[in-house]
């Protein structure tokens, strides 16, 4: 590889991290805001009255969500992973905590907070289908790296990732709507796109996961290989 080409290859290597990151601002500020109206004592309004209720799950929520979707962005650029190995693991602690904080959390409003208007059975039973399918795929990502599979252990974490991350494809998902319509969606409409947010990240990481296997594949035999064979978060 000439010197020319080692800093653009580079570049093209940040990019899905630098991505994840942008695609994690919305619900980070969203989250942060949130945390700023309780810190505040602002007004009591349909719109967050279960949160001051309740503050302290939504409160655990996004001090776990936002360092697990940022945290969880720089898993994706192999090369820094190779530099920093000390950094990965530790970063992989923190992640492993806060994944199921956030999953665990999310499962407790899912569950206890009303519903908010437009939410109906339809997007409460993908809350729950999710979020349990989020702390299933961090809990069996925690035991394939006990059990040293660092392959199983990336592709379940870089699940478990794609599940959490749902809120920012979900704004993407609520554009057309934002656009072309008026006023909230209903319930159905809202239910398909917060639907539609969390299937296309799992698409995509199957995708990886399955591209990752692929690629180990048609690697030579003692080729230096990072620990989680499928390129994902750990």
């Amino acid at each position: 590889m000439s010197a020319r080409a080692m800093p653009v290859s580079n570049r093209a290597a940040w990019r899905v991290p630098a991505l994840l990151v942008v695609l994690s601002l919305v619900p980070a500020a969203a989250g942060t805001a949130r945390l700023v109206e309780l810190a505040r004592g602002a007004a009591v309004t349909v719109e967050n009255a279960r949160f001051f209720a309740h503050p302290l799950p939504v409160v655990l929520h996004v001090f776990a969500v936002i360092p697990f979707s940022i945290l969880g962005a720089f898993q994706f650029a192999p090369a820094f992973r190779r530099r920093h190995r000390g950094w990965h693991r530790a970063a992989g602690r923190v992640l492993g905590v806060c994944g199921l904080v956030a999953a665990l959390t999310g499962l407790w409003m899912a569950q206890f907070y009303p519903w908010p208007a437009g939410d109906g059975v339809g997007v409460y039973l993908e809350r729950l289908v999710f979020g349990s399918a989020m702390v299933a795929s961090m809990v069996l990502a925690l035991d394939a790296v006990r059990r040293r599979d660092f392959a199983a252990h990336g592709a379940w974490m870089t699940r478990a990732y794609a599940i959490g991350m749902g809120a920012g494809t979900q704004v993407l998902t609520h554009l057309p709507w934002a656009l072309l319509a008026h006023g909230k969606p209903s319930e159905l409409p809202r239910a398909v796109m917060m639907g539609a947010g969390w299937v296309i990240n799992v698409v995509v990481a199957e995708w990886i996961i399955r591209r990752g296997r692929r690629r180990l594949a048609h690697e030579p035999r003692g080729a230096a290989r990072l620990p989680a064979a499928v390129r994902g978060p750990a």
